[in-house]
Order: structure tokens, then C-alpha cells, then sequence
């Protein structure tokens, strides 16, 4: 019961920290206090303080508007990677799992073999085979976690295809698409819910990896990848460039992590509440 509640309460506190960063995502240019990309060339390096919350960068840019301005970058990564990947591993793993024979072994064979790839190694491959940008970034992220959710689906699938509710539905003379709509797709949608949950995160952290590399966001759109990049050379002397740029990745990718984990627990038969 003690974990139980332990584990609500990080949930809410992670749901509660998203909210907050979505609310100011969609409102940042009313509360942040400076344009993202101005140069304030007169406060360079400027710490932390009355007039910059969060201090200006070696450009004299607000490091609190484009920490704010940069959370547009990273979530919508997370939402339409993530919505692509849903969208191609799905199709992929019913179709799989309702035809197998040479169907599934060869759509099995594919996805296995992204699989086999390192990850940021093949977004890296894919971004510069199609170029760099925020798009192609949303698009390779998509199609490298598309394989995790294939899988996933596909043996979920042919569990749920064997239950009796599934066969009595077939024995009425339901066709495939009903049966796949009504009654395979509802019962494997937590599951999934629980893995795009997980995947955001890694897909906010790979955005974030290839901005750093330059081959994500373009400058001057803000992003937190590309304030971690302009931030290596002065650690030192403006410490307060690579901190809160890499607290907000940290708490964004924490907060997915322990509400794709709670949700996992709650879902999951096998674990044991203790």
C-alpha cells in the first residue's frame, strides 16, 4: 500500500510538471518576458537575476524565454514521432499477427532489423539521408520506434486473438476489420499507451542529441539540445547556460519515465502490490 502511494504520488506530480510545461509551450510568447532569438549583446553572460530569471547566454538571449520557446520543439517531437511510430507499428503488428506464415516472418524480419541498429546511430543515418530539420527529425524518430511498437502489438495480438470472446465473434461470421476494431485493438490499447509514454521521452532526449550535433532544430529556433550545444564552451564562466536547459530535458524525460512505469505496474497482473 506504502509503494501504491508512493508511486500516485510521483504519477501526479510528473502529470502536474507536463501540464505546467504544456500550458507555457502554448503560451510562451505571453509570458516569456524577451523575443527568444533578440541578442541583448550589452548582457552578455549575464547570471541569473532581476532582470533575466534565468540569465542570457553568449549572446545576451533570455535563457528563461528560450527554455520556454524550446519546449514547443520537444514536445511536439515527442507527440508526432510518437503518433507515427503508433501508427506504422500497429498496422504493422496486426497485420503480422493475423496473417503469419511468410507475411509475418518478412515484416518481422524488417522490423527486426532496424531493431538491430543502434539507435542514435540510425537517427543520425536517416536525418542526414533526408536532411536536417525538426520534420525529418519527427519523421526518422518515428520510423526507428515504429519496430518497438510492432512487436509489442503483434504478440499482444496473437494472444488476444485466441481468447474465446475473439472466436465466438469469428464463429458469428464477423469480418477481420470488425474484429480487429472492436476487439483486438481496445484490449492491447493500454499496453501501448504504456510504451508511447516511455517512447516520448526517449524521443525528447534523441531530439535533443541531434540539435546538440547539429543535425536536429536549426539555429535560431530555440531548442534545448541547441542551448546545451552553444552552452559546452562556458561551463565555467556561465554555468547557469547548461543547467536549467538541462534541468527542464531532465524533468520532462523523468516525468515520462514514472508515469510510463506507474502505468505499467497498474496494468501488468504479474506485479505483486504489496
Amino acid at each position: 500500500m506504502k509503494k501504491t502511494s508512493i508511486s500516485s504520488k510521483l504519477m501526479l506530480a510528473a502529470i502536474i510538471y507536463l501540464v505546467i510545461l504544456g500550458a507555457a509551450a502554448l503560451a510562451a510568447p505571453y509570458i516569456s518576458p524577451y523575443n527568444p532569438t533578440d541578442q541583448h549583446l550589452n548582457d552578455r553572460f549575464a547570471p541569473p537575476g532581476h532582470k533575466y530569471i534565468l540569465g542570457t547566454d553568449n549572446f545576451g538571449r533570455d535563457n528563461f524565454s528560450r527554455i520556454v520557446f524550446g519546449s514547443r520543439s520537444a514536445l511536439l517531437v515527442g507527440i508526432v514521432s510518437v503518433s507515427i511510430a503508433v501508427a506504422i507499428g500497429m498496422t504493422v503488428g496486426i497485420i503480422a499477427a493475423l496473417s503469419r506464415g511468410i507475411i509475418d516472418n518478412t515484416l518481422m524480419l524488417i522490423m527486426d532489423s532496424i531493431l538491430s541498429f543502434p539507435t542514435v546511430l540510425l537517427a543520425i543515418t536517416v536525418v542526414s539521408f533526408l536532411g536536417y530539420g525538426l520534420l525529418q527529425v519527427m519523421m526518422a524518430i518515428g520510423v526507428i520506434f515504429s519496430p518497438v511498437f510492432a512487436r509489442l502489438v503483434r504478440a499482444e495480438a496473437l494472444s488476444i486473438k485466441t481468447e474465446d470472446f475473439v472466436e465466438a465473434s469469428r464463429a458469428l461470421g464477423s469480418p477481420v476489420t470488425k474484429i480487429v476494431f472492436l476487439h483486438i485493438m481496445p484490449n492491447l490499447m493500454g499496453k501501448v499507451v504504456v510504451q508511447a509514454s516511455i517512447t516520448f521521452a526517449l524521443s525528447v532526449v534523441i531530439e535533443a542529441s541531434l540539435s546538440f550535433l547539429g543535425l536536429g532544430t536549426q539555429p535560431p529556433t530555440p531548442s534545448w539540445g541547441l542551448m546545451l550545444k552553444d552552452a559546452r564552451n562556458y561551463l565555467v564562466q556561465a554555468p547557469w547556460m547548461s543547467v536549467y536547459p538541462g534541468l527542464a530535458l531532465a524533468m520532462t524525460v523523468l516525468s515520462f519515465n514514472i508515469i510510463g512505469d506507474t502505468l505499467s505496474e497498474r496494468i501488468n497482473p504479474k506485479v505483486v502490490k504489496k
